[in-house]
């Protein structure tokens, strides 16, 4: 029981310092959508795959570890949560707070995450609201109307140009 709860605290270190650096690359990633810089853009959503594939590697591990540590407790394994695990080894002390304080650290992280992943998110609707009206624009223009170019006749002469005539 004590290697798979020294275990659960690495993987829970491991998961946290992780999402730190998510958050990191997050708060880059905000002036560069202010800047539309899509190359930058780009290498940082590449840079957040990777490491969101690693947190979900991780995040499987601390599953397992619950998992069998709720086997081990004869605890209902579904259910099982860092808090309620620490409520569990209340004879631990050292354990009991390592693992409320990574409960707490991975909490405030990820509650960052998702405040700055919100705040992006907004940040490319307003990009993409903003590429739809250039390209409306740019095609509305192209449509333009002929110009209403007319002769003493009173008949359009198709020109462009002001005071053009046949």
């Amino acid at each position: 029981m004590a290697s798979l709860m020294e275990e659960l605290i690495g993987v829970l270190q491991t998961e946290s310092g992780q999402y730190e650096e998510l958050l990191e690359l997050s708060k880059k990633k905000t002036p560069i959508l202010v800047s539309g810089k899509i190359d930058e853009l780009q290498k940082i959503t590449d840079e957040e795959q990777i490491l969101v594939d690693n947190i979900n590697s991780v995040d499987k591990k601390r599953v397992e570890l619950l998992s069998d540590i709720g086997n081990v407790l004869n605890e209902d394994t579904e259910g099982l949560t860092i808090q309620k695990l620490a409520d569990l080894v209340k004879e631990q002390p050292e354990q009991q707070k390592q693992l409320l304080e990574l409960h707490d650290k991975l909490k405030r992280v990820l509650g960052s995450v998702q405040a700055l992943n919100e705040q992006n998110k907004a940040l490319v609707n307003q990009m993409l609201e903003m590429v739809a009206f250039d390209m409306n624009l740019l095609k509305s223009m192209k449509q333009a109307p002929e110009t209403a170019n007319y002769n003493k006749q009173a008949a359009n002469t198709g020109d462009l140009f002001i005071g053009a005539s046949k």
